[in-house]
């Protein structure tokens, strides 16, 4: 997460922001990598796209101008399957990016230790298109465009080979329910967060942030303390995929403390009370997923809190990527 002055009353939180030798025009770009969380390349590769883009829609810049691609492949990798996975991580990023309205230009590829993936996303704006988002008021509404839960469904999905990890929580799932979990984090990881930004920007989102390793809370008050106004954000309810918040229950991942790391999460924003209902079924209606209202903004001292969330259960999907 970046901060960068754009001018008064305004700061950037997920991207850089960087005046160009034209007037009015400024350039929007960010940059993310990550390690694996699927052992499917293209949908890893999908993933990587989606995850690098939510930076720049949490800017409400919902058109990107151009990607990047950052792969890192392991030296040990026997060569047909370094070509191989390679070949489909680029194919899923670029279907990503197509999916976007975007297109990749070029990126780097590297050996090294271990297999990571990235880009960068870059977009021209005019001033005007960039909303002020430091100006979040005690009475907003904070949404949520996506579930909580997927670093646990990963792990649950990489205990299925482990007998004696599984068996941890084998009494909370069966080894079908954890497949589930993990088929719906992923088609939620791969989801665009295109939509919402476009929509948070028609409906005069004050405050916006993406929810992705620091979990909700740590976002949350990352985001508070960038607003021009002395507000607290007070997170209420965790809507998390099926299941999650029992196995967390066992093995900890911080999800009840809205501390779980997410990959690719949803766009955490603050709303006018009268525009948050219909933000969230316009987005539902286009995306076919459901917003969430997770808390509300209170006048403070720039923090955020969780105290007694009540849990939203989301149902597994089981549609193709």
């Amino acid at each position: 997460m970046l901060l960068e002055g754009l001018g008064a009353g305004f700061i950037g939180m997920d991207s850089s922001i960087t005046p160009t030798r034209f007037a009015g025009f400024k350039l929007v770009q960010t940059t993310d990598f990550f390690y694996p969380v699927t052992d499917d390349p293209y949908v890893h590769g999908m993933i990587t796209c989606a995850n690098v883009l939510s930076d720049l829609y949490a800017m409400g810049v919902s058109t990107c101008d151009n990607m990047l691609m950052l792969l890192t492949l392991p030296r040990d990798m026997p060569d047909a399957d370094r070509h191989r996975s390679a070949r489909l991580v680029m194919d899923g990023f670029h279907e990503a990016a197509r999916r976007a309205g975007t297109k990749v230009t070029g990126g780097q590829t590297v050996r090294g230790p271990w297999f990571m993936s990235g880009g960068v996303a870059s977009a021209v704006v005019q001033d005007s298109e960039l909303p002020a988002l430091d100006d979040a008021r005690a009475g907003d509404v904070l949404v949520l465009t996506k579930p909580l839960g997927t670093q646990v469904a990963i792990n649950v999905n990489t205990w299925l080979s482990d007998e004696a990890k599984f068996g941890r929580i084998a009494h909370i799932l069966t080894r079908d329910q954890a497949k589930a979990a993990f088929a719906t984090a992923t088609l939620s990881m791969v989801r665009l967060n295109q939509t919402a930004a476009r929509l948070m920007v028609k409906y005069g989102a004050r405050a916006a942030t993406d929810v992705t390793g620091f979990g909700i809370v740590g976002h949350a008050r990352t985001l508070a303390g960038n607003q021009r106004r002395q507000v607290d954000l007070r997170i209420t309810a965790l809507p998390v995929i099926q299941g999650m918040d029992k196995v967390d229950a066992v093995v900890s991942y911080r999800l009840s403390q809205g501390l779980s790391a997410e990959t690719s999460g949803g766009l955490l924003i603050a709303l006018p009370p009268e525009t948050a209902a219909a933000f969230m079924d316009e987005l539902q209606a286009i995306d076919g997923w459901p917003a969430f209202v997770v808390g509300r903004v209170e006048e403070g001292d720039g923090g955020a809190s969780l105290a007694n969330p009540e849990w939203i259960t989301c149902a597994w999907r089981a549609e193709s990527a």
